[in-house]
Order: C-alpha cells, then structure tokens, then sequence
C-alpha cells in the first residue's frame, strides 16, 4: 500500500472484500422481516453506481434457480408493471441517492412491497416511518467498496422470502476462503502478481471488455466502473452475441487508433457454447487488425467461486491501474463535483 498515493486506503477495502462477505453472512443470517413478501412474483432493485451493482451480482449468481423476473432498475421511475406483487429492493449505500429515493416514492404509488438495504440516510427515515423493512449495513466506506454488503443480504432476503433456497448461499464461507488466499498475491507490486501485470499493459490504453451476456456481464459492468472509478480512467464493456451483430463491424475505420485500445475478454468454462465459438472467431478479426487482446479467465470448480474471483482480481487490477497513473483510488472528485451542481438546480 502507498499512502502518499491512496489516501484513503482504498488497498485495505479491497483486501477486506473477503472479510466483507463474512460479516454481511451474520448480517443476513440473522435478517428479520417485518412484512409478508409471500405474494412476490417480481423482484425490481432499484440503485445506481456502486449500490447497483449488487442487484446485478446477485442476479448473476442465482440465474439458474429464479423462477420469478429480477430486474435491476437504474433511475428515476420504475417500470410500469410493478405493482403490489412486485418487491423493491431501493439499494443504496448512503442513503442519500436521489433516483433511488424517487424510486422509492414511485414504489409506494404503485403499492410495491420495499425493502431497503443501506447505511442510513433518508431512506432509513422514509421507510421506517412507513412500516417498510430495512436492512442495515456498516457504513464508512466508498459505495463501489461495500459489494460484499450490497449483494450478500440480498441473497438472504430472497432465500427468506421463499425464493431461493438455502442452497444457493451456502458457498459464501468457501468463497470467501478462497479470496483470502488469493488476495495476497493480488496485493503485490511484483512480476508475479497478474492483476498488476495487466495493469502495466492497459494503463495508458483505453479497455474494452467483452464477455458472454449470460454468464460474466455483470462481472465486465463492474470492472468498467472499477477502472473508471478507482484507476480515473475510461473503459468500456459489451458482450456477446450482441457485440457481433453491430460493434464488430466498428474495428475497420480509424485503425490508426485501434493502438491506443486493450481489448479484456472474461470467459468462464460455462459460457454458452456458440459463444465461445464466436469468442475464438472474434479474436481472430481482431488480431487481423492488430488489436492487443488478453483473456482473463478462473479455474475454481464452483461457478460462484470463478464469478467473485473474477470480479476481486478485477478490483485489484483497476487498483494497480490508479497507482500506475500515480492517482489516488478512493476520490471520485467529478461525482462529488456533478452532485454539487445537481443540487444547485433543485
């Protein structure tokens, strides 16, 4: 860790990832719920940013057990359907975040049933004074740092609901083993260390993150926002099939640029098959054009254990990335800045 670099210790809230998942495990295990979520048949969560990107984690991880539509919503209003059947899980770390607070009033204008899982702020106020359930979490963190408590409670809440059963929470304390043993090797400026490695390759490139819709999307949605975030600078992500549909046809003009970019494909062993055929096929035409390509890819046996593996060594990579940049990971000045205009125009 620099502390010259990282002021805020961004290097301890990676490392503490594993830690997290721990404790957000009491946290969930010992949720009480107020309200009867007997009657869900939909499930919408409502959040931005870093809050966000939980919904899409859990989304991933119980993909093949949901039997009823998930759905992450990310503004203002929610989608026309919902309804007194439907839940809204208004995720938000701070509190604070006012497209899940307007989420939250168009929820109780829709008769939604809510549940809140965040620190404090005015959304604790406004759901406690309307009977709603709330789910506290630890605060002191950067939203895009408390993964492990947005996504982890969530898992909990619908296995409590009748959802999802137990068994699919179960590998959360094998997991978290897991990145304690991996994280040691990921916290070292050294050749051996891949996730700094890479950093040495893409730091003054711009990313661009492929990976197969169905399995490592959420994955490549949170690595953009970690480089973004954290390494301060631009990356973007698409994925397959859709990708060859149309972007494909985009690597031809303006190849004097194609240089200046570092194409990332995560890939998992459970990657639909044709997309993996389309993978290979796509890497090829992009070689041809004398684009640089790295795939990142985990061997564990577990898809869980593969899914948050992939998304830790992606949190240490946009870290190496920051320090490359000799920029600090923990401000994100221009948020702080936009929310500061926002609210001049209230």
């Amino acid at each position: 860790m620099n502390k010259n670099i990282d002021t805020q210790n961004m290097f301890g809230a990676i490392w503490d990832f594993p830690d997290n998942i721990m404790e957000a495990m009491k946290i969930g295990s010992s949720l009480v719920l107020q309200n009867d979520f007997s009657q869900v048949d939909k499930v919408v969560v409502a959040g931005m940013g870093g809050s966000a990107i939980g919904g899409d984690v859990t989304a991933a991880l119980i993909h093949e057990e949901l039997t009823v539509p998930f759905i992450i919503s990310r503004g203002y209003q929610l989608p026309n359907w919902v309804d007194d059947h439907t839940l809204v899980i208004c995720s938000s770390y701070s509190g604070d975040t006012e497209e899940t607070l307007s989420a939250l009033n168009d929820a109780q204008i829709r008769n939604a049933l809510i549940c809140s899982i965040t620190t404090g702020g005015a959304l604790v106020e406004k759901c406690l004074s309307s009977g709603f359930d709330v789910i506290k979490i630890p605060g002191g963190l950067q939203p895009r740092a408390a993964l492990a408590f947005s996504f982890v409670p969530m898992l909990y809440l619908l296995e409590k609901i009748g959802r999802i059963s137990l068994k699919s929470i179960s590998w959360l304390k094998k997991t978290a083993d897991l990145l304690k043993g991996v994280r040691e090797q990921y916290s070292v400026d050294k050749e051996s260390n891949p996730a700094w490695t890479l950093a040495q390759k893409i730091k003054y490139r711009l990313p661009i993150i492929y990976t197969d819709a169905d399995k490592l999307n959420a994955v490549a949605v949170r690595l953009k926002g970690q480089l973004c975030e954290n390494g301060k600078m631009l990356a973007y992500n698409n994925y397959l099939p859709e990708m060859n549909h149309n972007e494909i046809v985009g690597w031809e003009n303006n190849n004097d640029l194609f240089g200046q970019y570092f194409v990332l494909w995560l890939q998992d062993k459970d990657d639909h098959h044709r997309v993996k055929i389309r993978q290979k096929a796509t890497q090829r035409i992009l070689k041809q054009s004398g684009v640089e390509q790295q795939v990142i890819k985990m061997g564990e046996k577990s898809f869980p254990e593969r899914f948050l593996h992939m998304i830790h060594y992606g949190d240490w990579l946009s870290y190496w990335c920051a320090l490359a940049h000799g920029s600090d990971p923990g401000p994100v000045e221009k948020i702080a800045q936009l929310k500061k205009e926002l609210a001049s125009e209230i």
